[in-house]
């Protein structure tokens, strides 16, 4: 049984949150990281324009990170008290070679994680995970030095129109009806099950990862090097020339 470290971290800005994923995937320790965003955030994909796709004046009103990730994808909002963040840093080995059958066995691990909090969800598309038809997960994920980075979110509760003031959408989709279309097809824990413990969701992770993919956790934390590492990148994150390449 192939054993992995498990950090549950305490909640971070933008920039240190994906500065440390890269730290963690730079040195390749096989990590199962659980993190929060303070204040919220938005990330934008790699290949995406921040200025298509954020309404920055709005962001910086509202006291809005906005961060570009390594991995692809879309841009994604990160409610401080309206998910859970994950991510997932191992071998190439450790999971499938193919990119949909890798999705496939980490999101199936939340899946079996959300069993345990009485949800039937399921991995829908190549990246989503559904309950109900409805999405309450993402993901994205990158290779890089012969290791995978996976990272996604758990939606606890929604706020559609706060998401919609901060992307930049057509002003037709901030309508009451359009909203309430997008609060149709998204769900969160709250939503299906009431309340949560966010410690209890934190438990169901760990127990569906190291059921489905057969491994043992340690808790620990980063080691000097990750830090010194996640510090020099946090420069990156923060700057304009990242965050506004494309």
């Amino acid at each position: 049984m192939e054993k992995w470290r498990l950090i549950i971290d305490s909640p971070k800005n933008a920039f240190m949150n994906m500065a440390i994923d890269e730290a963690i995937l730079s040195e390749g320790i096989p990590t199962l990281r659980i993190y929060k965003w303070k204040p919220s955030a938005i990330s934008i994909g790699y290949f995406q324009n921040i200025e298509e796709e954020v309404n920055l004046n709005e962001c910086k009103k509202q006291n809005v990170d906005v961060v570009r990730r390594i991995t692809g994808g879309g841009a994604v909002y990160h409610d401080e008290k309206g998910e859970i963040t994950y991510s997932v840093v191992c071998p190439q080995n450790s999971v499938p070679e193919n990119i949909l059958e890798s999705y496939k066995i980490i999101c199936n691990s939340i899946c079996h994680g959300l069993k345990f909090l009485g949800i039937e969800a399921i991995h829908s598309g190549i990246n989503d995970i559904v309950v109900n038809g409805k999405k309450i997960s993402g993901s994205a994920q990158t290779r890089k030095y012969g290791r995978i980075l996976q990272h996604g979110t758990i939606l606890i509760k929604t706020d559609i129109r706060k998401m919609f003031s901060l992307l930049k959408v057509a002003k037709e989709k901030i309508s009451d009806k359009e909203i309430k279309r997008v609060e149709d097809r998204v769900t969160s824990l709250e939503k299906e099950i009431g309340k949560v413990d966010e410690n209890e969701v934190i438990k169901s992770f760990i127990k569906g990862f190291e059921e489905k993919m057969k491994i043992k956790f340690y808790e620990g934390g980063l080691n000097d090097k990750e830090i010194s590492i996640a510090n020099i990148l946090r420069e990156k994150y923060e700057s304009e020339e990242w965050n506004f390449k494309r």
